[in-house]
């Protein structure tokens, strides 16, 4: 009988995962060991799998004590915490988990715009307080009929915001590295004007240089007093400071965040403001949806392990 493949589990898991994982192969799990340098000097030699998420990754000084590896899967659509390059140049596969949880964002970020939109939570707190009956109906609020959204970020994620935008009748453009030739959306090679055009601006790219703080002062500003910022990417994406005093001065309508800069730590400055929304990034956490990124962590490792192409491959 074949021996099992060695996995590195760097962080706990869901049940499900660590169990079906336990089944296909012979698991240490990192997250336990209190001496994690003696833990890898003991194991690393046997390692050829590791099971991560995008945000912890496989940083370096793991990887160098694990020579055999062969593989990385990675629960979650982002990989910032991975060096992609660095695998490649090492010959380690690496994978993610899309499209299993494109809805349950895209549902996210609806209910995020509505709750902005229609202040819901406001509402909610107004009404808990008894001040329905105390001071009469709640103030008047925006709605997202008619208005423009502007979508930084136009892939699976952010096609699946745009269809749904439409259904609130609502119109689309986008702005991303270059042009999609078969989306009908208006594109825009700048993101600012984009910003100037739209009445709000959802940011759905991935943490990399190339899109650190992209959303700047400039392009807040560009956006407006009545502008409404949402944000499901990263926390990475946002010069945090400079939205906080945006949103503080008036400078924009308001924001919607269900990601930050440093997790879990939100600035604190944002609790006290009515014009925010906040979230503490579950824009996937659903059972169904966390169940099937699990379940493709799993099906990823045993692809690779049984001679073929990874599922979903990072390329």
């Amino acid at each position: 009988m074949a021996s099992l493949a060695d996995i590195l589990v760097v962080r706990p898991m869901m049940p499900s995962v660590e169990e079906a994982l336990a089944e296909a192969f012979t698991v240490h799990k990192l997250y336990e060991a209190d001496d994690k340098t003696a833990f890898l000097a003991r194991v690393g030699s046997q390692v050829r799998g590791v099971a991560t998420n995008g945000h912890t990754g496989c940083p370096p000084e793991i990887m160098n004590k694990l020579p055999n590896l062969e593989m990385i899967s990675s629960f979650g659509v982002g990989y910032d915490a991975i060096d992609t390059e660095d695998c490649r140049a090492r010959g380690i596969r690496v994978s993610n988990t899309p499209d299993v949880l494109t809805d349950a964002m895209a549902e996210t970020t609806m209910g995020l715009m509505i709750a902005l939109c229609r202040r819901i939570p406001q509402a909610d707190a107004y009404t808990r307080a008894g001040r329905w009956a105390a001071e009469g109906n709640f103030p008047l609020t925006g709605e997202l009929t008619g208005r423009t959204l502007g979508i930084l970020g136009l892939g699976r994620i952010g096609k699946e915001v745009a269809r749904r935008a439409q259904a609130f009748k609502m119109q689309v453009v986008y702005h991303g590295r270059s042009r999609q030739k078969d989306e009908p959306y208006p594109y825009y090679a700048s993101l600012v004007e984009m910003a100037k055009a739209s009445d709000w601006l959802v940011c759905i790219v991935p943490g990399s240089a190339e899109t650190d703080k992209i959303i700047n002062d400039e392009v807040i500003d560009a956006l407006g007093p009545q502008g409404m910022f949402v944000n499901v990417g990263r926390g990475s994406s946002v010069d945090e400071a400079a939205l906080v005093k945006a949103l503080q001065e008036g400078r924009i309508g308001g924001a919607a965040l269900d990601v930050f800069e440093d997790e879990p730590n939100v600035p604190e400055a944002l609790f006290p403001l009515d014009n925010v929304v906040l979230s503490p990034h579950q824009g996937s956490a659903t059972h169904k949806t966390r169940w099937a990124m699990g379940d493709l962590v799993v099906r990823n490792l045993k692809a690779h392990f049984a001679g073929l192409p990874a599922i979903t491959p990072v390329s």
